[in-house]
């Protein structure tokens, strides 16, 4: 092997040529291109403070530069530039010795380039006369191993170590972003000795990609990837943008989020150096967290709960890789009593470890991993763990472990507190329960009692499948005495809460397809693809529901109330799906099953153009004399009373009956009081009114009915009959005038409707029919009342015409 040899050294005060300094020896097949790339690399600026003037001592202890570089063409540069003694006007002058190393040629002895850092053959002057230096054909390392000392070196950086070698392997990779990584320390030995941490640590085409220098002024016009510096050019380092660890100051608050530098930086503590080539060995990524902790924690190096999760993880992923003795320690290590930061992760990855060594290994091996997951299930209430099979806990393993955790169970189950246990926590208990055969059989009633509703409060918290679905089906696959319990719970809920049971089981397809009756649960699942198939047609959605029940509603009522609660439970029903209702069942079933009240919030909700509402009120107060009361009462019966206005002879004193009612009613539903008032003047309209309910109506001055009327009387029917039948125009007629001492409303009414709706009628007759009119009006009423009406007619001052009408009416 041929390594050229260069020699440099710095200008002296005066020297001709204006540069820092000038090679003063240089080997065969070092051309001038990479000399100019050289000379920058191995140059050299005294540290602040030093004096022009050093002792031996001082001139001893200024830093020196250990250098190593990757050139242009592929070849790379070691040396080391350090002050030396000068002479005249220049007594200190720096000079630096390297070697070159040409590409594809590795160091002599296979060496890294950091090992040559104390090397013997590193000289402070240039051959004498300049002679050409002889090639080299080794470099020796210095006279101590490059680890010798790292151990106790890493453990006095214990706060930075974790920080440090994560930057120092980003720093290692093919393309690093950013600038160099700056260490920060007062002695520059201390860097290299950072940068044989990192050559023990990282993997070997890392550490050669890893250019770097042990000193510089300059880290940030550097372009190695690691630098040196003091701890007085720091905050330079830092303006310009650069990761810099002041290894000489305050130890550092914020961890690193690296998972591989925190396990590396354990094992440094731990003084167990020889475990990273170790864990090289097995398979993976490198800088994975899984392979370096495996080796730790079977090396008995303390981890922390990530790290040891990413153990388990990465064992559970392949469990090949590691043999008996090595998976024994590992178990051991995680399963550890003395551990008391375990986290949800770490549990997790655990519970993937034993499923991945369940069967593969002895249950002696398995058996402290399944402890530790179902004391963790019991006591640290983790309900997403991985449980163990039941056959993990035969013999006395299981027997211990269940004379533990079986009566905290059985005292957790039986507590009071289960509608406010989470469901996966009661899930969780339950399968662990059985895990370990702990028999609870007494305490299963009031257990699934409480979790059913627990079961749909949960799931309508949130959209889609909640979390704890999965371990529930695999509890009711593995427990058939849990699903029969639990799914009768869930069919006596139903009838109470359908809508909610029927969104609980769109979410989760519970297995109730055995021989189990359960009609309520059956409607429930059977209602989503009734309403995507049939859509709005809800008469026929209920019909559908009702077969998936099996049971007839005179069997059984209360799938009365299921299946109306699924198919209107936002609404109330149409008057047709109403009518429908009541004749599907009997009265008695509608009863206990509570669904009258949703036939009167039907008839009750109808608007006010449905011709069967009135009828089905009539119905409804037959069926239900009894249920039906208060308010409601009230509304039906004055819907009922319409139906007698408009198709029946309704008993005396019908227009005093509609006020009564209608005050008994309220809040009365709009719908219900426009049908009310609209058969009411319509009825006091009609040309046999019966002149005793006109009379109450006007005397009551009531100014909502009185309006009511008004809008009647100037609607078209009325209009045409005014116009076209002589012997109504004239009965409206006398009955608009027969009243001018009524109260206000119906004065006004009254006088607006004699000018406004009648003139205009009377205008539009023949001559013949308004003689006829007037005729009748004092056939009907007085000579008096005849006269008022033909001044009415001629008159056009609605003023005089009251003072003239009173007058006459009086003298009659």
């Amino acid at each position: 092997m041929s390594l050229a040899q260069v020699h440099y050294i710095s200008a002296a005060p005066g020297d001709a040529e204006k540069t820092a300094g000038r090679f003063t020896a240089v080997g065969p097949g070092v051309s001038q291109a990479l000399l100019a790339e050289i000379e920058p690399l191995v140059g050299y600026a005294l540290p602040d403070g030093a004096s022009d003037r050093p002792a031996d001592a001082e001139l001893r202890s200024l830093p020196q530069a250990f250098t190593y570089a990757a050139l242009s063409d592929g070849s790379r540069l070691v040396g080391r530039t350090a002050p030396a003694r000068g002479e005249g006007p220049a007594p200190v002058r720096f000079h630096a010795h390297a070697v070159h190393i040409p590409s594809g040629v590795p160091l002599p002895g296979d060496r890294l380039p950091v090992e040559a850092w104390r090397s013997p053959h590193w000289v402070s002057v240039t051959p004498v006369g300049g002679a050409l230096p002889d090639p080299l054909g080794a470099l020796p390392p210095g006279p101590a191993p490059v680890r010798e000392g790292l151990d106790d070196f890493a453990v006095s950086r214990g706060p930075w170590l974790a920080a440090v070698l994560a930057d120092l392997r980003r720093a290692s990779e093919e393309a690093p972003a950013g600038g160099p990584v700056v260490l920060v320390e007062r002695q520059n030995a201390d860097v290299a000795r950072w940068l044989g941490l990192a050559a023990v640590t990282l993997p070997r085409d890392s550490v050669e990609r890893l250019t770097f220098t042990t000193y510089t002024r300059r880290p940030g016009s550097s372009a190695l990837r690691v630098v040196g510096a003091l701890p007085e050019d720091a905050a330079a380092a830092r303006e310009a943008g650069l990761r810099v660890h002041v290894c000489a100051d305050r130890p550092p608050v914020d961890g690193t989020p690296d998972m591989w530098a925190r396990t590396a930086a354990r094992v440094w503590r731990s003084r167990a150096p020889e475990l990273f080539q170790e864990a090289r060995e097995l398979p993976g990524d490198p800088f994975a967290a899984g392979p370096l902790a495996v080796i730790a924690l079977c090396n008995g190096v303390a981890l922390g709960p990530e790290e040891r999760a990413a153990a388990a993880g990465w064992a559970a992923e392949r469990p090949y890789a590691l043999d008996a003795e090595r998976i024994g320690r590992l178990v051991e290590a995680l399963a550890s009593p003395g551990i008391d930061d375990r986290m949800g992760s770490e549990f997790d990855a655990v519970g993937r470890l034993f499923g991945a060594l369940d069967g593969r290994c002895p249950a002696s091996v398995t058996a402290p991993l399944a402890a530790m997951l179902v004391t963790e299930a019991v006591r640290g209430g983790n309900g997403s763990l991985e449980l163990p099979r039941r056959d993990a806990f035969a013999g006395p393993d299981g027997e211990a472990i269940a004379g533990v955790l079986g009566p905290e169970i059985l005292t957790e189950l039986e507590s009071g507190a289960g509608g406010a246990r989470p469901v996966a926590r009661t899930v969780q208990l339950l399968r662990v329960a059985r895990l370990l055969g702990v028999n609870g059989t007494e305490l299963l009633p009031g257990v699934v009692d409480r979790l059913a509703p627990a079961l749909l409060a949960e799931a309508s918290e949130e959209p889609g499948p909640p979390a704890f679905a999965p371990a529930l089906l695999e509890l009711l696959d593995e427990q058939f005495d849990v699903r029969t319990a639990l799914l009768g719970a869930l069919d006596r809920i139903a009838p109470a809460a359908p809508g909610a049971v029927a969104r609980f089981l769109e979410r989760v397809a519970l297995p109730f397809t055995g021989t189990q009756a359960l009609p309520h649960l059956r409607m429930c699942a059977e209602v989503p693809g009734a309403m995507t198939t049939l859509g709005r047609d809800r008469t026929a959605v209920w019909h559908r529901v009702l077969r998936a029940a099996g049971l007839s509603p005179f069997a059984e009522p209360l799938v009365l109330r299921t299946a109306v609660g699924l198919v209107w439970e936002d609404r109330a029903p149409t008057v047709e799906g109403a009518r429908m209702l009541l004749e599907a069942a009997t009265s008695d079933a509608h009863r206990a099953a509570g669904t009258w009240a949703r036939l009167v919030d039907a008839a009750l909700g109808a608007p006010a153009d449905t011709e069967d509402a009135t009828a089905l009120a009539h119905d409804l107060l037959r069926a239900f004399p009894q249920e039906i009361g208060g308010r409601e009462r009230a509304a039906l019966q004055l819907l009922d009373l319409c139906r007698d206005l408009r198709t029946g002879a309704p008993e005396p004193g019908w227009a005093e009956q509609v006020r009564t009612l209608r005050d008994r009613a309220e809040p009365l539903e709009p719908a219900v009081q426009e049908r009310a008032f609209t058969a009411l003047v319509e009825r006091l309209l009609a040309p046999d009114r019966p002149g005793a309910e006109l009379y109450d109506f006007v005397r009551s001055d009531d100014a909502e009915l009185i309006a009511a009327y008004d809008r009647a009387a100037r609607a078209e029917p009325t209009r045409t009959r005014l116009r076209t039948h002589p012997a109504y125009a004239a009965d409206c007629f006398t009955h608009w005038t027969a009243h001018p001492h009524a109260g206000p409303a119906w004065t006004t009414t009254a006088a607006a409707l004699l000018d406004e709706v009648l003139r205009p009628a009377v205008r539009a007759m023949t001559a013949e029919a308004v003689a006829e009119v007037e005729e009748t009006v004092g056939r009907t009423g007085s000579s008096g009342r005849a006269n008022a009406f033909r001044d009415w007619n001629r008159s056009r001052a609605l003023g005089r015409l009251g003072r003239r009408i009173a007058g006459r009416v009086r003298r009659g």
